[in-house]
């Protein structure tokens, strides 16, 4: 926001203050209020809101709190949450006016100030409430709330971090089994950071090969290699300004590292086929699905890469550690595939949730989102039950890992079989149409398992 069209309202005991404040705001801003006694501010707020409050920390007044200065920075918080307040402290108190950033203050000023100074804190103050204004604003389509979903302590340790570190550019490394969301926690990141507005370029580094890693990440020219029929630029340079986000760079080699670490430490990229050095301005979010003491064998991974990407690190648990989001999610999912296939949003009953809650989803939450994909397409009525639930039998001989692999895939085979049979009520062709097989396949498996 402009300081030119800001109505500030200025909270002091001392007279001179306001007068000379007042002077100097006179001709820099839209209004100026200015009040000597801090009692008539829930008055003046209810009136009127303003863009900024400047805000003394000591008043004649005998509060009985320690500092009257947080006294009436929690008034006016409790007020609106929204409203902007700059501490007006004299030196020794900087300590308290410190302690006011973490009680919600935007700023603070020491008194006595160079005119400048004052000035350049109230743009400064003005430019950061309209950059949060903005990111509030596109909240409402925020992935947080919508798509990634949590109420276990651990998903709230994790959204607590988010909010920390999403406004700065510090590097994010986010470790987690797959199928736990790592990408959407990136993307909540992207969207709650002062880059929200630019550009965000997710590369999925495990699909790329040795020969295409240095052109998708860093651009090519023309002719620099065969096929290279035009100059191109990288996945560093479309994400200038913006998030490039690296997904499984667990997977890349110790050579590939060592050109992404040369990136990062000099800022600049150089595509193939040339010698010119572009600079990049981006913030870096890292993903793997291997644990941190992988990633810590110098054999396997750098260590001086692992530093640069892993300012902050966030680990996502796997859902069978989050038990008390699952049926949270699992509805969630039911909702938005009802809404998607045209039928009434369905009720979980009793057993059905003793299942979910009972079984381990090692595919994790992208297992559960399947399972109720399939559940919801294929219940008949508006509930879904126990036997509408059919795990993933990928997943399923994952969890069962003692028996040698084929002896696995049979028993999950034959109990699959079993479950969609007993669902249709032993009716052959509707068992089939479910598991994909023709009814001569199905009844081919009914002899080989004595079904």
């Amino acid at each position: 926001m402009n300081l030119k069209n800001a109505s500030i309202l200025i909270i002091d005991d001392d007279v001179d203050i306001l007068t000379a404040v007042r002077l100097l705001l006179k001709t820099e801003v839209k209004e100026v209020v200015t009040e000597k006694n801090p009692q008539n501010i829930h008055s003046i707020l209810e009136q009127k809101s303003f863009d900024l409050i400047m805000l003394d920390m000591n008043f004649t007044s005998s509060i009985n709190t320690g500092n009257e200065g947080l006294f009436w920075l929690k008034k006016i918080k409790e007020m609106g949450p929204e409203n902007e307040v700059v501490m007006i402290t004299a030196y020794g108190d900087i300590d308290l006016a410190v302690r006011s950033l973490k009680e919600g203050a935007a700023n603070f000023m020491v008194k006595p100030w160079h005119n400048e100074k004052l000035l350049e804190t109230l743009k400064e103050t003005l430019k950061v409430k309209g950059k949060v204004s903005t990111l509030k604003q596109a909240s409402a389509s925020s992935v947080i709330g919508n798509e990634l979903l949590g109420s276990s302590e651990v998903m709230k340790d994790i959204f607590y971090k988010i909010e920390k570190i999403a406004p700065t550019d510090a590097n994010i490394l986010i470790l987690g089994e797959n199928g736990t969301g790592k990408d959407l926690i990136a993307k909540a990141i992207q969207q709650n950071s002062l880059r929200a507005q630019k550009s965000f370029v997710k590369v999925d580094l495990g699909a790329l090969t040795e020969s295409l890693f240095e052109s998708e990440l860093f651009g090519h020219k023309k002719g620099s290699f065969t096929g290279a029929v035009d100059d191109r630029e990288g996945r560093f340079e479309s994400a200038n300004g913006g998030t490039l986000f690296l997904d499984e760079i667990g997977n890349i080699s110790l050579q590939q590292q060592a050109k992404l670490l040369s990136i990062l430490q000099n800022r600049q990229v150089i595509r193939l086929g040339s010698n010119e050095p572009i600079n990049i301005d981006i913030r870096l979010i890292c993903a793997t699905n291997l644990p941190l003491s992988e990633l810590a064998n110098e054999n396997r991974f750098r260590k001086d890469l692992i530093y640069r990407i892993n300012t902050v690190e966030i680990v996502v648990p796997p859902l069978r550690k989050r038990e008390d989001d699952i049926i949270l999610l699992a509805k969630h999912f039911a909702g938005i595939y009802a809404e998607k296939y045209l039928k009434s949003p369905p009720v979980l009953d009793l057993k059905a949730i003793e299942k979910l809650k009972q079984y381990p989803f090692p595919g994790n939450v992208r297992e559960l989102q399947y399972t109720m994909e399939r559940a919801v397409i294929m219940a008949d009525g508006e509930g879904l039950t126990s036997s509408d639930l059919i795990f993933s039998p990928i997943e399923s001989s994952a969890v069962s890992g003692a028996l040698p692999v084929d002896l696995n895939l049979n028993a999950v085979e034959k109990n699959t079989i079993l479950r969609v049979i007993e669902k249709h009520n032993g009716n052959i062709s509707r068992a089939a149409k479910e598991l994909g097989l023709t009814r001569t396949a199905l009844y081919r498996r009914l002899n080989k398992y004595d079904i």
